[in-house]
C-alpha cells in the first residue's frame, strides 16, 4: 500500500472517529467472508457500520479524537463497529457475537468514556433511539385515544337511550 492510500485511510478513519457517537472494538479472527457480509448487513439494518482496520493506521487516526483511549485495544485482527446512535453498534455487535464465537468484543468507547466488554453488553441491552421514540409517541397517543373514547361515550350512551325509547314507543304502539 502506498503512502497516499495510507494517508487517505487515516483521514477516513479520523473522520469516522470524530463523527461516531459510539465505537466498539472487536476481534474477528475466523469469520468467513459470508459471515462478514451477514454481519455488515445486520449492522446496516441497525444503523451501524462495521469496518476491518489496520492497527498501525488506526492508532495514528485515533490521535486527537475523543476515542484516543482505545489505542491499546488494537492488537491482532481488529475491526470496529460504529454508529451515531449510542446503542446501535453495541447492540448489533453483541447480537452477532452471541451466534458466532469468532467475533469477540474487546471494548469500546462512548465519546471520551471508555467501555469494557461488560459495559458494551450493558449498552446493547438498552433500547435504541428509534425504540425510545416509538415509546414516547405511544405514550403521547395513549391519553389522546383515551380522551377521544371518553368524549365519544356520552354520545354513544345518548344514542342508546334514544334507541331504547324508540323501541319502547314502537312496542306500546303495536
Amino acid at each position: 500500500m502506498d503512502r497516499a492510500t495510507k494517508e487517505q485511510q487515516v483521514s477516513s478513519l479520523r473522520d469516522t472517529f470524530n463523527d461516531a457517537t459510539v465505537v466498539v472494538v472487536t476481534h474477528y479472527l475466523g469469520i468467513t467472508a459470508a459471515e462478514a457480509t451477514d454481519l455488515r448487513r445486520q449492522m446496516l439494518a441497525a444503523g451501524a457500520r462495521f469496518r476491518v482496520t489496520k492497527n498501525r493506521l488506526v492508532k495514528i487516526a485515533l490521535e486527537g479524537t475523543p476515542y484516543e483511549h482505545l489505542a491499546d485495544l488494537f492488537i491482532g485482527p481488529t475491526a470496529i463497529a460504529y454508529s451515531d446512535d449510542p446503542v446501535a453498534a453495541a447492540k448489533a455487535s453483541v447480537e452477532f457475537s452471541k451466534g458466532n464465537e469468532n467475533l469477540v468484543i474487546l471494548g469500546g468507547g462512548l465519546g471520551a468514556t471508555a467501555l469494557d466488554q461488560a459495559a458494551v453488553k450493558s449498552l446493547a441491552s438498552l433500547p435504541s433511539l428509534d425504540e425510545l421514540r416509538g415509546k414516547i409517541v405511544g405514550l403521547l397517543n395513549a391519553p389522546a385515544t383515551k380522551i377521544a373514547g371518553v368524549l365519544q361515550a356520552p354520545a354513544g350512551q345518548l344514542a342508546r337511550v334514544v334507541g331504547a325509547y324508540a323501541a319502547q314507543a314502537k312496542d306500546e304502539a303495536a
